[in-house]
């Protein structure tokens, strides 16, 4: 799991004096490492789903809803997550906000066109 190099530079803005929060936050499905700019190895499943969090507590914040993608777009494997302020994509199918976070699925995940998918759980941990 990985802070992007946006959301550490927001964090230490943050504790110098600039407020930050992010408008949204929305997950987007990888099927390989996204890296730290979360732009690599994008799923076909182009929709970026809505989760929440709950307050952190001892350097982590869990998530407080269900992430669920309806009809994917195609039969693929699911194995990376990446979190970003906006749900928007362009023309190449990368999101248009800023990632904040990328991180591995606890196993991956292997989908046919048209399943239902869902991340019921997601914790960000700063160490």
């Amino acid at each position: 799991m990985s802070i992007s190099n946006y959301a550490e530079d927001a964090l230490l803005n943050a504790i110098g004096g600039t407020s930050f929060a992010a408008a949204g936050t929305y997950l987007k499905l990888h099927t390989g490492d996204p890296s730290e700019t979360g732009t690599a190895n994008a799923a076909a499943e182009k929709d970026l789903v809505a989760i929440s969090f709950s307050a952190a507590s001892g350097g982590s914040m869990g998530s407080s809803s269900t992430a669920t993608w309806v009809d994917v777009a195609s039969a693929e494997t699911y194995t990376h997550w990446s979190l970003w302020d906006a749900n928007t994509v362009d023309g190449s199918n990368d999101p248009t906000g800023n990632c904040l976070w990328t991180g591995a699925l606890s196993g991956s995940a292997t989908v046919a066109a048209g399943d239902t998918f869902q991340i019921t759980s997601l914790t960000l941990t700063l160490d």
